[in-house]
């Protein structure tokens, strides 16, 4: 049986313009999923201050969108990935300033990453760790952003696991700007109190053609385990429209991230979230 009813995602939670930010979606999807570890696959952009469907699925998994053409899917999934030592928080607040002194190139008003107040953001300013092989931010949930029990709500906890991929595959690979999220397989780990410091970081994985895949944790300043994802991003199809993320098409089925497979093997779908 499948139950469904309508959401609206406000303004405040944007990636790019117009299109609601890929880690609030997945987040929504993986509170009606229930599960564990979750895997949200993207198949178009959805829209924020509109209502859109939102239904349980067979299995354990969600869908965002009309029946039979989801904009988002999520299903119950296994998630193996070892994540490298955590920076120390002293060289994770260095890396956010850096990245707030020169913000990279594509940098947009995303409810993630962008360089906002922390009242309406999340200011995963990942820049890269000298000698790590990581990007890294250090950061404090604001108490506005406070669910029950004064910890981050599990929709916007799974945002920190979607930005920082994002700057792993642009500082660290040959991702390019205007790319999306294609699929993100995370878990939330513990509670991520507000007010209390945190540290995002995450690694380039593989690449191949438009396809990078990242892994991304996140840690109390002391290093302890909070989330950890691994992402699929997807390359716009020409460099040409790399500034417009509404050209970029993500594959029909990613399939398993850690199999980049053939980069021209993009389907028909919309563009990611």
């Amino acid at each position: 049986m499948t139950t469904s009813d309508a959401i609206v995602v406000p303004g405040l939670y944007v990636g790019y313009p117009g299109v609601a930010f890929g880690g609030y979606v997945a987040g929504l999807l993986a509170e009606r999923s229930g599960a564990k570890a979750v895997r949200v696959d993207f198949r178009g952009p959805v829209p924020v201050e509109v209502p859109v469907r939102i239904a349980e699925t067979a299995g354990g998994g969600a869908e965002l969108g009309d029946a039979g053409r989801a904009l988002a899917t999520a299903a119950p999934a296994e998630l193996s990935l070892d994540a490298p030592g955590a920076p120390s928080w002293e060289e994770a607040v260095a890396a956010a300033e850096a990245f707030r002194a020169a913000p990279p190139a594509g940098v947009v008003d995303c409810f993630g990453c962008g360089l906002r107040a922390s009242d309406r953001g999340l200011r995963q300013h990942c820049s890269p760790v000298p000698g790590r092989g990581l990007v890294a931010t250090g950061w404090v949930p604001d108490p506005v952003l406070a669910g029950p029990g004064g910890f981050l709500p599990p929709r916007l906890a799974w945002g920190t696991l979607d930005c920082p991929g994002l700057w792993a595959g642009r500082l660290l690979g040959t991702q390019r700007p205007g790319a999306v999220t294609a699929a993100l397989t995370g878990a939330l780990l513990r509670p991520v109190r507000v007010g209390a410091p945190h540290i995002s970081y995450a690694w380039l994985r593989s690449e191949s053609g438009r396809k990078h895949v990242m892994g991304v944790a996140l840690t109390t300043a002391e290093g302890e385990l909070c989330g950890l994802a691994e992402s699929l991003w997807v390359d716009p199809r020409d460099a040409g429209d790399a500034g417009d993320p509404r050209d970029a098409r993500a594959p029909q089925d990613a399939g398993d991230p850690t199999d980049t497979g053939d980069p021209t093997d993009t389907g028909d779908s919309g563009p990611a979230a």
